[in-house]
């Protein structure tokens, strides 16, 4: 069996789980082949850094490179994949680094980044002209310095040719076992999840990990007065024309008010306070479904879900399955 050569970059501030997570993934083929009397390991995995030796995540903990970026010839690597974490803007103002990431991206089969890794393949001029994810919380960033790159927040993992990327975190997990079923099929992938216990396509995108965002308070005090109404009662009736009269404002120019203080039209913002004081409360209740839509002011469940589609990418009941705290009183 031909053995493919797999590189994982990190350097100091790298998110460890953001290298763990794939690196488990290949080396669960690596095993899943040995048990099974295979021939031979089909991965060689290493870990590679500025300098052979301790790197140190951003939570502290060390991992050791086992070679240095010089030590590695481009021409030697199947895969790439580049880590993210908070030392990743330190990493891309390396020149030596992004340099060597171009060289072997551009020579490698397949080139790939978790997390905020996009960042350094974006210096390196691997995304241009692609989509690409990254975390839902450096999505705008990213999408603000690289124009040319087509961000998708809430994607957990996108392929744009020979060059892949994921979201956050343990979403290098879902990257490395899509690229094990690019090269073993997806008999494989699926056996390595099981054994990892996770699921093989991840349900759903990152809209339902996704802090809620709010827009900064209007600074003009009617439209402000709008923003705290919608909070303070997202289930009441609020129609364009009744927000409009509470603000003392004609509807044409309370659109145009509200549009350009908040960023959004007033139906987008209702909608998005409803669909985060309806995560609360099926994080936090026992309540039904159609009770919360109502509630929220949706008025039915089927008005929820869609919304819930379009904002959060899975449907209130399976959200609530992932993200419901469990309670005393429900385990009595």
């Amino acid at each position: 069996m031909h053995e493919r050569r797999v590189v994982l970059l990190i350097f100091p501030g790298f998110q460890s789980l953001d290298l763990t997570g794939p690196y488990e993934a290949f080396a669960g083929v690596n095993a899943a082949l040995g048990a099974s009397g295979g021939p031979g390991r089909p991965y060689r995995i290493e870990v590679v850094a500025t300098a052979a030796g301790p790197v140190r995540s951003e939570s502290g903990l060390a991992v050791t490179a086992e070679r240095s970026i010089a030590d590695v010839s481009p021409a030697t690597v199947d895969t790439l994949v580049v880590v993210g974490g908070a030392g990743v803007h330190d990493a891309r103002r390396d020149a030596a680094v992004v340099d060597w990431v171009r060289r072997v991206g551009r020579r490698s089969r397949r080139v790939a980044s978790v997390c905020s890794g996009s960042f350094l393949l974006a210096e390196a001029g691997l995304l241009d002209g692609r989509r690409a994810a990254t975390h839902w919380a450096r999505a705008a960033r990213l999408q603000a310095e690289f124009p040319s790159v087509e961000v998708d927040a809430d994607a957990i993992v996108v392929r744009a040719g020979r060059v892949w990327s994921s979201a956050g975190v343990t979403t290098g997990i879902d990257l490395g076992l899509a690229l094990v079923a690019e090269d073993h099929g997806m008999e494989m992938a699926q056996q390595v999840a099981r054994w990892l216990v996770v699921f093989l396509h991840r349900p759903g995108g990152q809209g339902q990990f996704r802090a809620p965002r709010w827009s900064p308070p209007a600074e003009d005090e009617p439209i402000r007065g709008a923003q705290d109404l919608i909070h303070a009662e997202p289930g009441a009736r609020l129609t364009v024309g009744e927000l409009a009269r509470r603000c003392g404002m004609s509807e044409r120019t309370f659109l145009r008010s509200f549009a350009r203080e908040v960023g959004c039209s007033p139906a987008r913002y209702v909608e998005q306070v409803r669909v985060e004081t309806a995560r609360q409360l099926l994080e936090q209740t026992t309540a039904g479904v159609e009770h919360i839509a109502r509630r929220c002011g949706f008025g039915t469940a089927e008005t929820m879900r869609r919304a819930f589609g379009r904002r959060v990418g899975v449907s209130p009941a399976a959200y609530r399955e992932r993200f419901q705290i469990e309670r005393e009183e429900q385990r009595t």
